[in-house]
């Protein structure tokens, strides 16, 4: 009784399981889950009325409402869940949900090392990018592990920086002793109240980061992110989705697009302000750092990023193109 008033109902067992990072409702009722090889079915499943039941008992935990007049979701549960949920008709049959539980909050770059992110030299290359005070993206898909590296690479930090966040729905969680969180906040029904990205990239600047970190960058926000990565913010960076680091300059310039940037503007603030792209993949169980690519300008004078470092089969960095290229960017922070 207490797990269906209190917790997660019938997707309980789920949580409990060590493996599984993700669960998925649909509106037919189906239950999915991701236990670190892909999502598959569940046997079990949820009537209608149960899943709504579920995701509305579910948004008001992370503090949220969900109704017909607010008919999706997207909060933080106690115990660092992320929900999404959204109701019909904005969808077909029942409530959807989406459940991102996290696993793991690697301890610097000792922890990639040991989750096989990175081998031995890549965590070496990775702490001295973090000295160097190099700004920084993480690139990939969904499910890639971008997070995991970006909480990784901030708890190996110094002590002595101070981290500012901003994220839409809080899901970094770094072990470093000094964190400032910044989450958004959606209108009510009346339509105001909203706080954006952009809002808060704007205070967080205002609160004398070391580092300014945007956790997923997906929309005009990219606009402050790039300006402070321009005016001395050095170190920052933040996430963003992307196939590949050399397709990092294309998914700006679409995201600049939204933040009335022009093509030109965002070229000039991407060579201005990011120096490392850092590319995620998965393979199996397995989330890896694939490849380490620094920005610069192409043959026809546009931005582009050239593979410093990429992972090859056996699980070890091999020099890129642009290796020199980071090491001059590094110097001697060793």
């Amino acid at each position: 009784m207490e797990s269906r008033l209190l917790g997660l109902g019938p997707l309980s067992h789920l949580v409990a399981e060590d493996s599984v990072t993700d669960i998925l409702v649909n509106g037919d009722g189906s239950v999915w889950v991701d236990r670190g090889a892909g999502v598959v079915r569940c046997p079990e499943s949820l009537d209608p009325g149960a899943a709504r039941a579920l995701a509305v008992r579910l948004a008001g935990q992370s503090g949220r409402r969900l109704d017909d007049a607010q008919p999706w979701v997207d909060g933080m549960l106690p115990g660092g869940f992320r929900l999404h949920a959204i109701l019909p008709p904005l969808v077909t049959g029942g409530a959807h949900l989406s459940l991102r539980i996290p696993r793991v909050a690697p301890e610097g770059l000792d922890g990639l090392l040991a989750l096989g992110m990175v081998p031995r030299h890549g965590q070496e290359l990775l702490e001295r990018i973090l000295r160097a005070r190099l700004s920084f993206l993480v690139v990939g898909g969904t499910g890639t592990g971008k997070t995991t590296l970006l909480g990784g690479l901030l708890a190996a930090c110094p002590v002595a920086d101070r981290i500012v966040i901003v994220e839409d729905v809080r899901e970094l969680m770094p072990r470093h002793p000094h964190v400032v969180h910044l989450q958004g906040r959606s209108p009510n029904v009346e339509g105001s109240g909203g706080v954006t990205m952009v809002d808060l990239v704007r205070q967080a600047l205002r609160m004398r980061p070391d580092r300014l970190i945007i956790g997923e960058v997906r929309g005009a926000e990219v606009r402050e992110l790039l300006a402070a990565l321009n005016t001395g913010h050095a170190g920052g960076g933040g996430t963003l989705h992307a196939n590949a680091v050399t397709e990092l300059p294309a998914r700006l310039e679409a995201l600049g697009a939204l933040a009335g940037m022009t093509p030109q503007m965002v070229a000039t603030q991407l060579l201005g302000g990011v120096h490392v792209v850092f590319g995620m993949v998965r393979r199996g169980r397995a989330r890896l750092v694939s490849s380490i690519g620094v920005t610069g300008r192409g043959p026809d004078g546009g931005p582009e990023v050239t593979i410093a470092w990429d992972m090859t089969a056996g699980g070890e960095f091999r020099r890129g193109p642009a290796a020199e290229t980071l090491e001059a960017l590094i110097g001697d922070a060793r």
